[in-house]
């Protein structure tokens, strides 16, 4: 077989390659990135249609739910720098259990503080669905996501 004709062969067999794996890549489907403001905005939707908030109740509810939600958030970036403790490290192992119990008992305290204040501004029932509706959408989120892996 002539030179060229081996060149011309393998540059083929590359293009092809490169095309099937781009193909493979593109069936796979676009990786969706997480949008924190469209998660908020579903989650919003779902809490209001599940515990039947009228457009009053919600625009009371949620200003006080996002600010509860910014303070959780704080905490949450607290217990995550207890993720890389080294295991044989007895010391630094048990102030890591020590703090993340703190920051569990200021979560639920923070919990408590803010389901006071909405029961103050909606009936004790909207609450308590609410708190249904957040922990279904949760445990739903969580399976979309999982299902997307």
């Amino acid at each position: 077989m002539n030179m060229r004709k081996i060149i011309v062969m393998k540059k083929a067999a590359i293009i092809a390659l490169t095309l099937i794996i781009s193909l493979a890549v593109n069936a796979q489907g676009p990786k969706r990135k997480f949008d924190p403001v469209q998660f908020e905005r579903e989650m919003e939707q779902y809490i209001t249609k599940e515990a039947s908030l009228s457009v009053y109740e919600s625009s009371v509810f949620f200003p006080l739910y996002r600010e509860m939600m910014g303070k959780q958030r704080v905490i949450f970036g607290q217990m995550k720098r207890y993720r890389f403790i080294d295991v044989q490290d007895n010391e630094a192992c048990a102030d890591a259990i020590a703090q993340q119990d703190a920051l569990d008992i200021k979560m639920k305290e923070l919990q408590q503080e803010y389901h006071r204040k909405f029961m103050k501004v909606l009936p004790a029932g909207k609450v308590f669905q609410i708190i249904k509706a957040e922990a279904r959408f949760h445990r739903q989120a969580f399976r979309r996501a999982a299902r997307g892996r």
